[in-house]
């Protein structure tokens, strides 16, 4: 039509009846229901689609399906909200869709940045990194600008997305990837036998490669109805597999609402729905991916893929020219060629790169009136903003140079068919091997995981009906298959432009703007490693990942070094797949659920009682409770005093608890603490040191025997939810033998810490417990009933005061305090905070872990040396502690500072200095810092934790805080600054 020039007048999965306005770049054009961005752009006539990375060069479509390198758009929402680097030919055309090219200013047709195009002679492989370094002054100044100015292609949206997002955790039986013809008989056959299954692919509809036929054949529209009624059969169109992880975990990503404009979108339902799947079996029929063949001016607008050629025009009824001239190397671009001659679409000549073509292909071409040009390159195109014209000429036979004689063939269009990738990164992912096949000049998958089975194409296997009895197989056989003529596949080796030819430019990697010389240029400064070439280079780092780079790119270090494409061997195929939206990733976890607020039992009674709140982990937690006109000193201190004097109450639910039980819950237990639990008897309770594999703390806390499988461990607010994975990886990974479970019961208890001298007097009243010194001695612990509630009480403290942990369910826990507190006013109770709790274990000298330590601290250096127990057998971290520099007495050791003006409080994280130091020139000596620092009301001064070099040798010695205007001098000593003998606390 006049409309859509390159439209043709039949075929294709489009709804001509129903007709789409959208706009690119500001004009607005039609397409048809069933389009991509790309098919409606190319409809009507418009090929260049962006401009490059690097050079700013024009750019069209390349592929027809993910491994789009090129036409990547903006999807423009309004209003700041905004897609970047959408690739056109995945983008379902909707009424009204937006979209703007990239990487230009002011125009796509009339690029500024193109002058890089002009300067390419300067900008080889590795010229940020030789450029850059000198002189070093103008990085910050003028560098990095430039560079961070130039970075990326689209636009990061400046306004938060309003859309939502949903996760889905799914097991299955059989995980199929693909819905091509291998993946659609393996879905069946699995479906058949009535196992679970899930069938995945990419596309809007299920068929895969068939649907590039522009109509399905009657065998697959049966299987696709069976499959439909099959009730265990779960189909998802839309939906990429982008990683395959360990114990066949499989994320997939459902674009659930991508395809329809914004205001058809259901409320109710996400716009992308992300799946966890575990799945027994994995069935990946992932398919293939055409290779270009990388020749002199590859990159013009016009010149793509041939399957994407004979799919647009399939498919999608677009012409992608009026004269398609077909390069290739192999078969497949004779029926390319064939086949879109016989769409009427004008085919000048077939440029075989073979000398000898032999098979199908030449034969059949001559008998359609299709020059075949055997021995032939194209040497160069012509054409601006698109490819008008294409030179030919021979090749020399036994070398890699093009002789003379060139002619040129006019042509809009150039279709290149290659071979064939095997995609195998989802195989690749799950820790499969490949091997090189020959035939196919690719690699195809080999070892791998058990549970994983590879088929049709992604397999190699390029014959319809072999790849369909290979899906059928893998999915548990049964059933018969259709009877099809079978195809064979041929292809030369791999061709890149001649190696003499300096100032060709043959792109590898059209997303990077990578050349072939780049490649070269890699090799011949030294780089061996593929691994290092990539990163030299920046092939296959886009968001193509070198879907249609990376073989091509072996194939140009293989010849630079002179060897084989085997020997080089191929770089990490990373996930994802194909890029993901953060959105899909957050999921729900975004705005007030980002980081979820946790709060106790007993928050309501904090928030009524004037608490303010400190955020510790994810709970919020009491900092302090201050009175009318009470500073958080004034506030703090009467705290602290009522606890040293009377009583005081601290809602300590937020600590992490974990239940550990079984037989070998004793030996468990000896491995991952410090100290010997073996004959920790029921009742008791000890404390416990946990270290990860160097010899480093990471967690403490009390755990307690209630039998002699059955324990209830403690550990820090914060490190709860890491300790417990941390445990179950050890269980699972290194000690699957040992017959133990944990379960976290954080929630599960509210506790109320009451500690003080008159602790024991306030608890009499609401149990019947015998709370004597004798009968429940400190670290022990008893089962009750408090206040009327099952209660477990632990006699341990975090105060230097007598104390009682009282243990409740949760839904009890409310009740708990207000006993606790009508019961303990009258004798001077006072409810306290996560400060008041600081200063008071501050005064008794015990460690906060994560405050008193940062990742590098010992035992040794916490002066904990007691509680490891060297002889008690393994445990985690104790080869780490026999290290040498472990051991020095030069580590920063933790102890106590008394500063000598009493009324001087340090503030956190002051360096300190050896008294005497000149700390105003340069460099300066600092030999530790403040962990802790509090105003003591009990001692009357301020003290101070702080990590010092050597400094159990220091006692006694003087220190200075250099300060901004002078310096505080200080004393060492240890960290116990009261009671040091425990007397109060054990009475």
């Amino acid at each position: 039509s006049r409309l859509q020039p390159m439209r043709r007048l039949t075929g294709g999965r489009i709804d001509r009846q129903r007709g789409l306005r959208f706009t690119f770049d500001g004009k607005t054009y039609t397409g048809q229901a069933g389009d991509t961005l790309a098919s409606a752009l190319l409809a009507n006539g418009v090929h260049l689609m962006g401009r490059s990375f690097k050079y700013h060069r024009p750019r069209g479509v390349l592929s027809h399906g993910s491994a789009e390198p090129n036409a990547l758009v903006q999807l423009e929402q309004g209003g700041g909200l905004s897609d970047p680097n959408q690739r056109a030919t995945v983008v379902e055309l909707f009424e009204g869709l937006n979209a703007t090219s990239q990487n230009r200013w002011p125009s796509l047709r009339r690029d500024v940045g193109a002058i890089n195009d002009l300067l390419m002679p300067f900008f080889p492989a590795g010229f940020y990194y030789k450029t850059f370094m000198w002189p070093r002054a103008f990085w910050d100044r003028v560098y990095e600008p430039i560079i961070r100015q130039a970075a990326g292609l689209g636009r990061a949206p400046s306004r938060p997305d309003p859309e939502h997002y949903a996760h889905r955790h799914v097991h299955a039986d059989v995980l199929v990837v693909g819905a091509g013809p291998a993946g659609l008989m393996a879905a069946l056959a699995a479906g058949r036998s009535g196992a679970r299954v899930i069938l995945c692919d990419e596309q809007n509809e299920l068929g895969g490669s068939l649907l590039d036929r522009g109509t399905l054949p009657a065998w697959a529209e049966a299987a696709l109805a069976e499959l439909t009624a099959l009730p265990e059969v779960r189909l998802l169109p839309r939906t990429t597999c982008a990683a395959y992880d360990d114990h066949e975990h499989l994320l997939l990503v459902e674009r659930v609402q991508d395809h329809l404009a914004p205001r058809e979108r259901d409320p109710d339902q996400p716009r992308q729905r992300l799946w966890q799947v575990r799945a027994k079996r994995v069935i990946l029929a992932t398919g293939a991916i055409e290779r270009p063949i990388v020749l002199h001016q590859n990159d013009r607008p016009g010149i793509m893929l041939g399957s994407a050629a004979l799919a647009f025009a399939q498919r999608w009824a677009v012409k992608p020219g009026h004269r398609v001239l077909v390069v290739t190397n192999g078969s497949d671009g004779y029926r390319q060629a064939l086949a879109l001659n016989a769409l009427d679409i004008e085919v000048p000549a077939i440029v075989d790169l073979r000398h000898a073509p032999a098979g199908f292909g030449p034969g059949e071409a001559e008998a359609a009136g299709i020059p075949v040009l055997a021995g032939h390159s194209v040497t160069g195109t012509a054409g601006r903003l698109r490819v008008e014209a294409a030179r030919v000429a021979p090749i020399a036979q036994g070398i890699d140079a093009i002789w003379s004689r060139p002619r040129t063939i006019a042509c809009d269009a150039i279709a290149m068919a290659g071979g064939w990738n095997p995609s195998v990164h989802l195989w690749c992912q799950g820790r499969g091997k490949l091997r090189f096949d020959e035939a196919i000049q690719a690699f195809v998958p080999s070892e791998g995981p058990a549970a994983a089975t590879v088929v049709g194409a992604a397999n190699g296997t390029f014959d319809l009906a072999a790849a369909m009895a290979e899906g059928a197989a893998a999915g548990g056989g049964g059933g018969e298959l259709p009877e099809l003529v079978p195809t064979t596949t041929s292809v030369g080796p791999i061709k890149v432009a001649p190696t003499d030819a300096r100032r060709m430019v043959a792109f590898v990697d059209l997303q990077n703007d990578v050349q072939a010389k780049d490649v070269r240029l890699a090799v011949k400064e030294g780089f061996r490693s593929v691994e290092h070439v990539k990163r030299y280079t920046t092939t296959g780092m886009a968001t193509d990942q070198g879907k249609t780079s990376n073989v091509n790119a072996l194939a140009v270090v293989a010849a630079a070094e002179g060897t084989t494409v085997p020997a080089v061997g191929t770089t990490t195929f990373r996930s994802p797949y194909t890029p993901v939206t953060f959105g899909a990733i957050v999921g729900a976890n975004r705005r007030e659920l980002f980081d979820p607020v946790r709060t106790t039992p007993m928050h309501p009674w904090h928030v009524e009682n004037g608490a303010l709140f400190e955020d510790v982990g994810q709970w919020k937690r009491a900092w302090y409770y201050p009175e009318r006109g009470e500073t958080k000193f004034d506030a703090v201190r009467r705290e602290a005093l009522a606890v040293r004097e009377a009583a005081g109450l601290f809602d300590a639910s937020t600590l992490g608890k974990i239940d550990v039980r079984g037989p070998d819950a004793r030996t468990f237990l000896n491995r991952v603490y410090t100290n010997a639990w073996s004959k920790l008897a029921p009742g008791r309770v000890r404390y416990g040191l946990m270290l990860n594999d160097a010899g480093f703390v990471i967690d403490d806390g009390t755990t307690a025997c209630l039998a002699d499988n059955h324990f209830h461990m403690t550990t820090t607010t914060g490190g709860a939810a890491r300790v417990l994975a941390w445990l179950e990886e050890w269980l699972q990974t290194e000690w699957p033998e040992l017959r133990v479970h944990l379960t976290s019961v954080t929630e599960q208890w509210a506790v109320a810490a009451l500690s003080g001298p008159k602790a024991r007097d306030i608890l009499a009243q609401l149990t019947d417990a015998d709370l004597g010194a004798q009968a429940f001695p400190h670290m022990s612990w008893q089962a009750a009933t408090v206040a009327g509630l099952p209660a477990r009480i632990f006699r341990v403290s975090f105060t230097g005061e007598v104390g009682f942990e009282i243990n409740v369910p949760s839904d009890g826990g409310l009740h708990l305090w207000q006993e606790l507190v009508r019961v303990g006013r009258p004798l001077g109770l006072s409810v306290y905070g996560t400060e008041t709790m600081h200063l008071l274990r501050a005064e008794k000298g015990f460690v906060v872990v994560g405050q008193d330590t940062d990742g590098t601290v010992t035992p040794f250096d916490l002066g904990m040396e007691w509680i490891v127990a060297r002889s008690k057998g393994d445990f985690i971290g104790k080869r780490g502690l026999e290290r040498p520099d472990l051991k020095a007495a030069n580590r920063r050791q933790l102890v106590g500072l008394v500063v000598d003006d009493p009324s001087v409080v340090l503030e956190e994280g002051a360096q300190v200095v050896a008294a005497g130091t000149d700390y105003r020139r340069t460099p300066v000596k600092i030999i530790g810092w403040v962990t802790s620092s509090y105003p003591s009301p009990t001692l009357g001064r301020g003290i101070a934790f702080a990590l010092i070099e050597g400094g159990f040798a220091r006692m006694g010695q003087p220190v200075w805080i250099p300060g901004p205007v002078s310096h505080v001098e200080a004393t060492i000593t240890t960290t116990q600054f009261y009671d040091p003998e425990g007397l109060r606390l054990r009475c």
